[in-house]
């Protein structure tokens, strides 16, 4: 059967061009897992230390373990959701809000597109004030290294967020998912290395302190007030929630698996089992690690906290790793909320030249002889204004631990589970009040209790660092 797209004018099943007219999409179980360990293995693993210690030996790994598996079935239902009706011929949605769109209506949709839209915001900026800390703790090793330990080295975190801005607004005009696979795979790469410097290191504390720290419940009452360890402890499940976030980008990666067969659906339930379980193994041995080698002291940033001060070069190649890998980060969580955007704009004026036009710009690069860049004078500035903008806000709120609580929080019972559940129930028909339908609406609900006692944790940290917190002058 051949079906004429609307967007490219081409016959569908083509050599060129997938059943809906697009360009045949050359994605892999490969491909999907670099993506997904991309989006997950982020900065999130650097603050598991924290949160095991606020939890204990008992909750914290059980906690961890729990969220993997929520993380890993809502997944799979979302992934079922790529197609409406048959999952080899039914229609593709190709983004997260049009998944939605064909399965829910009226408000859930606005509410979905608000919530995921505002959550990639919060990750851009969550992103950055990482970034921004890494480049920072090189700056500061570097200083102990040759000052020693008892100096406080405090240096401005606002540099490095402007040079990691100047990055981003050069690597977001790269135009959609399907030409930075290159750059998820690096980015995957650097993820697994710095992860394992981080177990290393850990590994080598333990082994100097001759025994494992910690305690079986946590940071005790008496080293913090009954009041705070409570919030912490609520915070510590928001930022185990980010470390697994990615479902708001599930779909947009699984758009870029090749067609059928296997369906798309098969092949991103096994990149999403194969990434989880890596990145599962990762944080278990990353957080448990960190939490032996500095028992209830262990830092809120494993690599930047100053837990470990040499050697010194080993911990700038850890940090530069960081900053690499959260540059394709920001790029991989950004691209749906950058294509919702330029959609809307060309549906809104679509004869603007400044909107859909295309200039050529030569590539002079090394085999890029006779190429040429095609360069949208909207993209470019739509793009470079929202880097900007959470640029700016991220130097009015560098509070690592507090905002990645707080984005976990936010993220995790809309995005990873309310709304994959309810699209699964409307897709597979699951009749209301059968054995199935109440379990998942189980789940649903004791997830929305976790998140809401995970937000008001971090909400809690947010206020308390605002007391003592002056924008562009606080240093570290």
């Amino acid at each position: 059967m051949e079906v004429t797209s609307m967007e490219l004018g081409h016959t569908a099943a083509s050599k060129c061009y997938d059943d809906d007219g697009r360009l045949k999409r050359t994605g892999t179980m490969w491909t999907a897992s670099a993506h997904i360990i991309t989006a997950v293995i982020g900065s999130g693993v650097l603050s598991l230390a924290w949160a095991i210690a606020q939890l204990g030996w008992v909750a914290g790994p059980a906690v961890m373990l729990l969220f993997s598996f929520v993380t890993y079935y809502t997944s799979a239902l979302l992934a079922d959701c790529y197609r409406s009706g048959d999952a080899c011929t039914g229609n593709r949605n190709y983004t997260y809000m049009d998944a939605v769109n064909a399965n829910l209506s009226g408000i859930k949709v606005q509410l979905c597109g608000f919530l995921q839209y505002a959550n990639i915001v919060g990750v851009a900026i969550g992103y950055t004030i990482a970034a921004s800390i890494s480049m920072l703790a090189i700056k500061r090793a570097n200083c102990f290294h040759v000052e020693g330990h008892g100096d406080p080295c405090n240096i401005s975190s606002t540099p490095y967020m402007i040079i990691f801005g100047v990055a981003e607004i050069f690597f977001s005009q790269i135009p959609d998912f399907d030409q930075i696979s290159w750059l998820s795979i690096l980015a995957a790469v650097m993820s697994f290395t710095y992860s394992t410097i981080g177990l290393g290191l850990g590994i080598v504390q333990v082994v100097a302190n001759k025994g494992i720290q910690g305690s079986l419940t946590g940071i005790s009452i008496g080293a913090v007030t009954s009041l705070d360890k409570v919030w912490r402890s609520l915070q510590a499940f928001g930022d185990i929630a980010f470390a697994y976030s990615y479902s708001l980008i599930l779909i947009e990666i699984q758009d870029t698996i090749r067609a059928p067969p296997p369906s798309e659906s098969k092949v991103m339930r096994r990149a999403t089992i194969v990434s989880v379980a890596v990145t599962t193994l990762f944080y278990m041995l990353c957080g448990c690690m960190g939490y032996a080698a500095f028992g209830d002291n262990a830092p809120g940033n494993l690599l930047t906290g100053f837990g470990f001060y040499e050697p010194f070069w080993l911990l700038d190649v850890a940090n530069t790793a960081i900053v690499v890998h959260l540059i394709g980060a920001y790029q991989v969580y950004c691209q749906p909320l950058f294509a919702f955007v330029e959609k809307w704009a060309q549906q809104r004026w679509p004869k603007s030249r400044y909107v859909t036009g295309e200039v050529d710009v030569p590539l002079s690069l090394a085999g890029a002889a006779g190429r040429c860049y095609k360069l949208n004078l909207f993209r470019l500035t739509w793009r470079t204004a929202f880097v900007v903008a959470t640029t700016v806000v991220s130097m009015l709120l560098p509070f690592f631990n507090d905002v990645v609580g707080l984005l976990g929080a936010l993220g995790f019972w809309p995005l990873t589970v309310y709304f994959p559940v309810e699209m699964y129930i409307v897709q597979k028909k699951v009749p209301r009040w059968s054995t199935r339908w109440v379990c998942l609406q189980l789940l649903s609900l004791a997830c929305l209790i976790i998140t809401v006692a995970s937000a008001a944790g971090s909400v809690a940290g947010i206020i308390s660092d605002l007391k003592v917190y002056k924008p562009f002058v606080t240093t570290y």
